[in-house]
């Protein structure tokens, strides 16, 4: 559900001071639409929560200016997976800004830096790109090697940023898919295990998610949580009854 710049507004002050939802427009080989990376603030500086699609450096930039923050504070990038509208600026942001600390679930790491062929974005795929985002998946692809990693996270981990979060290894959409979960603030970030279709939370993507079996299992994990607010990637915000919501996503591969 797509917000009025004032509404994301409201909506990051309920949420509080250190977790900030950026929204982003994207335009991909799937049409145009709105994307959510996160930016949690700390002391030390900025952590952001997926980059956004290839070439869409300007549109992030902008993003993180609007909720009040500059993209130059940025300390770390968590990657929550490999798909190009998850990773796609992440070597313009290098080149911005070198010093930029990467971390990525150990499972997904191989395709990040080129040691695995990437799980959707094939060959065939590639071929079907209009010129200009051909070359730059071609040229994103060639660079994967340049890329270190500086923590490689494991399910179950928790962290120090934005008041202490929590990943949870949610694999299926890809094999190292990863949510977060803010405890202090009973907030899901789900990345693509979830998104939210026309004001609904639904589970991920079938079209776009090469293991449904898993994706679905994955659920599980999310239920056991106390959550009452979920951010999706794709869709945005979702606060309505939120753990039956997931308890009934769950009981859908039953």
């Amino acid at each position: 559900m797509l917000r009025s710049q004032r509404n994301l507004k409201q909506l990051n002050m309920n949420i509080g001071t250190q977790i900030l939802i950026l929204e982003v427009p994207m335009e991909s080989f799937f049409g145009k639409s709105t994307i959510y990376p996160v930016l949690i603030k700390d002391e030390d500086g900025l952590t952001l929560i997926d980059t956004g699609m290839l070439g869409q450096l300007e549109p992030l930039r902008k993003a993180i200016s609007d909720v009040g923050e500059d993209i130059s504070r940025l300390k770390r990038i968590i990657l929550t997976h490999q798909d190009i509208d998850h990773i796609g600026n992440v070597h313009a942001l290098l080149d911005l800004l070198p010093n930029i600390a990467l971390l990525a679930h150990k499972d997904d790491i191989p395709y990040m830096t080129g040691e695995r062929p990437f799980v959707k974005l094939t060959p065939e795929r590639i071929n079907l790109m209009d010129t200009a985002l051909k070359q730059q998946a071609e040229d994103m692809i060639r660079r994967l090697p340049d890329l270190r990693f500086a923590h490689i996270l494991e399910d179950g981990e928790h962290l120090p940023y934005g008041g202490g979060i929590q990943i949870i290894h949610t694999p299926g959409h890809t094999p190292g898919h990863i949510s977060l979960y803010v405890p202090g603030q009973k907030l899901l970030l789900a990345a693509d295990e979830l998104r939210v279709v026309e004001g609904e939370l639904f589970g991920p993507a079938e079209s776009a998610t090469p293991d449904m079996p898993l994706a679905l299992k994955s659920l599980d994990k999310l239920t056991v949580l106390d959550v009452d607010k979920v951010l999706c990637y794709h869709g945005g915000y979702y606060d309505q009854n939120v753990q039956a919501r997931l308890q009934a996503l769950s009981q859908t591969k039953e």
